[in-house]
């Protein structure tokens, strides 16, 4: 065998073994990919009581409710499925029925999802300017796109065109 043809083969062979660790890392990871779960999902998968996951969706509007300690009960839906949560501590300032909401806990027995941290997803509406100027040129732009009118508030800067800078709320 050349020098050549030996270099070749520990290259091909290197590039195998790489590929099969790959492999192997995605498989054993494919669950964990998924940044959160819906109740959805969550029903389809029949999630054994006692699994960490990531639940994601919408506070049900009418279903928070406050007990002692900061304890706090609420359902999570996603248009199909309802998934009823429990938590104890102070939630994010963002946090609200109808809002998004991602919570990191498991499953207890009876089908609680007993979350111990309560992320508030950010408001929908949030655009890049650069997307938003995508947006205007293509004639897709809607009028609530634009920034929400604030009583009193500070306007927000403009560029020399009068058109805001960063963000587009």
């Amino acid at each position: 065998m050349t020098r050549k043809q030996r270099r070749m083969t520990i290259i091909g062979g290197s590039l195998a073994v790489l590929a099969l660790a790959a492999a192997l890392v995605l498989n054993a990871l494919r669950d964990s990919i998924v940044f959160f779960s819906t109740p959805t999902m969550v029903a389809e998968k029949h999630v054994q009581p006692g699994k960490r996951f990531r639940l994601g969706g919408l506070v049900q509007p009418g279903s928070l409710q406050r007990g002692d300690n900061l304890a706090v009960t609420f359902e999570v839906a996603d248009g199909n499925a309802k998934l009823p949560v429990a938590y104890k501590g102070i939630l994010p300032d963002l946090f609200r029925e109808g809002q998004g909401v991602v919570a990191e806990g498991a499953l207890d027995a009876s089908g609680v999802f007993k979350a111990d941290t309560v992320l508030a997803k950010h408001d929908e509406t949030y655009m890049p300017k650069d997307v938003a100027d995508a947006l205007k040129k293509q004639g897709h732009w809607k009028d609530d796109y634009g920034p929400q009118a604030s009583g009193g508030g500070k306007p927000a800067a403009t560029t020399a065109q009068g058109n805001p800078q960063g963000a587009v709320r």
